[in-house]
């Protein structure tokens, strides 16, 4: 039996047919319903090499094989289909269930949407998922919206990353998918308001509707001084941290995110933003990066780095969603079948044109 996915190799993307995986030990069986792209989607083709040199430098290892068939794919919902050996199961066929990308093997997990045809993320008719990291979807949710479980679940992270209180003034810099779900979470939480900058128009739209209170275009409204008409407060209990280089800054905290990951971003934040800013970069940059510390430091800025979950901000994420306290469909701008994934993948290099596209491999 073969199924169809999409492969990766050497920068492209190509549709095949492959043998559908078997269940080996604690592996189920499972039929991909749903699919988001993602932004780490898109570098692994477009920035390759350079994914795989940064990945490499920090763990050592190889993210995936650069001249090899790699399935994408790793924010999705999916169908079991047959429990595999070794398992209990726990979830009957015809169950939808999402999961963290990863399948539990020895002597390491493999990070699903980054490894072959063997184990294939969501860019396939079928994948291989561990018994013991899978989330029944509930019958509320609806299938493509389970989907963008895992990154909303970045998103919460992100926003945990940064600590906020709940006076704290959040700018979000950049409205891609991230920074959208960030803007999604902040406002689950009440925490607010919220400022948020994009120069694309539809993409500010879009940070609007999930929740944001002032949006801004940065090249002609700084989201600095729109965080500062907002975060005067004349009550001292309210300032943030003070410092001795700007004492009696009478404004609330402010925590910035950084949801861009393109060069010259931290440094544009580390000089707009205001004293004892708490700035969460977000964004994946894939080039070399400089700024000047002399602005962290005069101003006790602190910068905290973030990527991923943990499997407890997973589980959470999807709870929120079955509670309709994350909602985040708008973000969903088209549904598409495998063979139009490279035409999605230019679509998207286009912020005007979509949010989140959805693959729909079983769809034909």
């Amino acid at each position: 039996m073969t199924m169809s996915a999409v492969v990766m190799r050497k920068g492209g993307l190509e549709l095949i047919e492959t043998p559908i995986p078997r269940p080996g030990p604690g592996d189920v069986l499972v039929k991909t319903l749903a699919n988001g792209i993602c932004g780490s989607d898109l570098h692994a083709v477009t920035h390759g090499a350079e994914l795989v040199d940064g990945f490499r430098a920090v763990t050592g290892a190889d993210p995936f094989d650069l001249n090899g068939q790699v399935v994408l794919g790793h924010e999705f919902c999916a169908e079991v289909v047959e429990n595999g050996p070794g398992t209990r199961g726990t979830h009957a066929p015809g169950t939808r269930v999402v999961s963290a990308p990863f399948l539990l093997r020895e002597p390491q997990p493999v990070l699903l949407g980054f490894g072959g045809v063997d184990t294939p993320g969501g860019y396939a008719d079928y994948m291989l998922l561990s018994e013991d990291l899978l989330i029944p979807v509930p019958d509320e949710v609806p299938t493509d919206t389970a989907a963008l479980t895992e990154p909303l679940a970045v998103a919460l992270h992100a926003v945990n990353r940064g600590s906020l209180g709940s006076d704290d003034v959040p700018v979000v810099i950049g409205c891609g998918p991230i920074g959208l779900a960030v803007i999604a979470v902040l406002r689950m939480r009440g925490i607010g308001p919220i400022i948020a900058a994009d120069f694309s128009p539809a993409r500010r739209a879009m940070a609007a509707t999930l929740g944001a209170d002032i949006v801004v275009d940065p090249r002609e409204t700084s989201p600095y001084d729109s965080w500062r008409s907002v975060a005067a407060v004349s009550d001292p209990a309210r300032f943030g941290r003070q410092t001795v280089s700007f004492p009696g800054f009478g404004f609330r905290p402010s925590v910035v995110f950084e949801c861009v990951g393109v060069p010259g971003v931290i440094q544009q934040i580390l000089g707009g933003a205001a004293p004892c800013t708490k700035v969460v970069v977000a964004g994946l940059c894939m080039e070399q990066d400089t700024f000047y510390p002399t602005f962290g430091v005069l101003k006790e800025i602190d910068l905290v780095f973030s990527i991923s979950y943990t499997l407890e901000e997973f589980g959470q994420a999807i709870g929120h969603l079955a509670a309709g306290e994350l909602r985040v469909d708008p973000l969903i701008t088209s549904r598409i079948g495998l063979a139009e994934v490279p035409d999605a993948f230019a679509r998207l290099a286009d912020p005007e044109q979509d949010a989140k596209i959805i693959i729909t491999p079983n769809a034909r």
